[in-house]
């Protein structure tokens, strides 16, 4: 960290004089000594990192200089150091922003290079998580996010940047391992929501009976298993983002109760009587055609048009032609890097074979697919030897291996949590059978790693 720029305001010069040495003994501090707040004033421009205050100028009274200070140096931590021991007049100097106060006695020096030690790691502290937002920020810039330049990608740059200056919700639709979360936390760092706080949850992977007190908390005793007071992810997402993956998994009656959420801008604790208002932007993603569900009655017309906002459809790898190889490369130069191995590249045939599949699992598949090629390659050169496309789609390489029919079960099951992320919930509607079917078939054959 750069020197801590400290401004003495001190009408007393010998005293003045006394705690500029003793600040300058330590070299991390440069300080400059004012003898009047006027003259204070003339120089708020060079914008001080801390600053000490008498409390008995001569020329303008503590309080008033305090405020204009604060008009233009908002956050910088403003020290009192007064010969008087009125604890009231403390107390009031500190509710009014000071960050400390130090009567002048024998103590005062060395307790101004203890508050100096803290307020100087306080701004580290400060300097470091700003810098982090800074690096979140990049990571998540959009052609970060989004590895391409095909006209679908280019479309999705400029719908994504018409969701970052406003709180209008966000919904995203797409197929499994098009990306949905990572365009949705590349909206929020973006955004002027994105100093707080980004609460991802899916749905879909919560059981039914849970999913209450997951999103809105539960007070202690409020349920058997409640044994303490649990704050729920919009509470924990205030001032911030909420993204709901799989939204249109969730049930009649909690949309209904998620409805009168976003409609009040508060909430209740389950078991609870308190209204909790909360500011949230809401980001919703689903695989499914939530206008469809709302035909069926799977899904409740006011809460569509609700969560709606700005649509955001990702296309499919396989309408990105242009972009597999980039994020074939992508993904290679990533793998190798993080692996310390040497660059890898495609022989001209392994690019055709690429380019020639469909991508069920769209980005996500690809990058599975490069990585085992990467592995598999000799003298860091992938040939179309090294390209494996695993897919059930084809009923053909599916009933290659002749096997039993609890085997077939097995793999079918395996296949689509592993399209669906591992979320039985999903799976178990998409194969027609009971949750418990598939929590049980998880559970005897091991098949979440």
């Amino acid at each position: 960290m750069k020197q801590l720029q400290i401004s003495i305001i001190e009408d007393n010069e010998w005293y003045a004089d006394l705690l500029e040495y003793h600040l300058q003994l330590n070299p991390d501090y440069s300080v400059k000594k004012y003898f009047t707040g006027e003259d204070f004033l003339k120089n708020l421009h060079q914008k001080p990192d801390v600053i000490t205050l008498d409390y008995s100028l001569p020329d303008i009274k503590c309080e008033l200089l305090m405020k204009k200070v604060r008009e233009q140096l908002p956050s910088v931590p403003i020290i009192i150091i007064s010969a008087q021991e009125d604890i009231n007049t403390a107390i009031d100097l500190l509710k009014k922003g000071a960050y400390d106060y130090i009567v002048k006695d024998e103590d005062a020096k060395d307790r101004l290079w203890n508050t100096m030690k803290n307020v100087k790691e306080h701004l580290q502290l400060k300097n470091e998580n700003e810098q982090l937002r800074e690096e979140v920020g990049k990571k998540f810039d959009f052609s970060n996010v989004i590895i391409g330049n095909s006209d679908p990608i280019k479309k999705l740059f400029a719908l994504m940047g018409k969701t970052i200056d406003t709180n209008i919700s966000v919904s995203i639709t797409g197929e499994t391992g098009t990306g949905k979360e990572l365009v949705a936390k590349s909206i929020h760092f973006n955004s002027t929501r994105k100093k707080n706080q980004f609460v991802a949850i899916n749905v879909g992977a919560i059981p039914s009976e849970l999913i209450e007190s997951e999103l809105f908390g539960h007070e202690k005793g409020s349920f058997t298993g409640a044994i303490q007071q649990r704050i729920g992810k919009f509470e924990e997402a205030h001032k911030g983002t909420i993204f709901l993956d799989e939204v249109g998994e969730m049930d009649l009656n909690m949309q209904t109760k998620l409805l009168r959420v976003l409609q009040e801008r508060e909430l209740t604790k389950v078991g609870g009587n308190k209204k909790i208002k909360i500011d949230v932007r809401i980001i919703t993603a689903t695989h499914k055609n939530l206008a469809e569900e709302v035909k069926k009655g799977n899904f409740r017309q006011d809460l569509f048009y609700r969560l709606m906002g700005i649509p955001v459809k990702l296309p499919p790898l396989r309408e990105r032609n242009k972009d597999i190889l980039i994020l074939a490369q992508h993904f290679a130069n990533e793998f190798t890097t993080d692996n310390k191995r040497k660059k890898t590249n495609f022989t001209p045939e392994a690019q055709s074979k690429l380019m020639s599949y469909a991508y069920p699992g769209n980005v996500r598949e690809l990058k599975a697919i490069v990585e085992l090629a990467i592995i598999m390659c000799e003298k860091n050169v992938i040939t179309n030897n090294d390209i494996h496309f695993e897919s059930f789609d084809s009923a053909t390489n599916f009933l290659s291996e002749e096997t039993t029919l609890e085997n077939y079960n097995i793999k079918i099951v395996q296949h689509f949590l592993e399209r669906y992320d591992q979320n039985g919930v999903i799976v178990a509607k998409k194969l027609g059978v009971a949750k418990s079917t598939i929590y049980r078939m998880i559970k005897k054959y091991n098949l979440i790693n």
